[in-house]
């Protein structure tokens, strides 16, 4: 049986939103190899780590709204909770 993620009734916006920041990391190489200013491409660096962050906080989302809620309804609340604020730490250091 196939695993349902709780992002999965955004999958195809969130495919949409990879597939611009993977335009938006290529643009910056591009702007590299062709020697642009530098604050032009700092500020392109800026826009594309928003938009990566965007698309995590969606899943985390996600993932607060179906996974934790399920677990903590399932008496594995402390459990994911945990886990939870592991990921967090690790995702807010960047």
């Amino acid at each position: 049986m196939k695993t349902i993620y709780t992002y999965e009734a955004k999958r195809q916006e969130l495919i949409r939103r990879l597939r611009k920041i993977e335009g938006q990391v290529k643009g910056i190489a591009r702007m590299i190899e062709e020697g642009q200013y530098c604050l032009d491409i700092l500020i392109q660096v800026a826009a594309t780590r928003a938009a990566l962050h965007k698309v995590g906080m969606m899943v985390l989302e996600g993932h607060v709204h179906g996974c934790v809620t399920r677990a903590v309804s399932e008496g594995a609340g402390d459990e994911v909770i945990d886990e939870l604020m592991k990921v967090i730490e690790k995702y807010t250091k960047g």
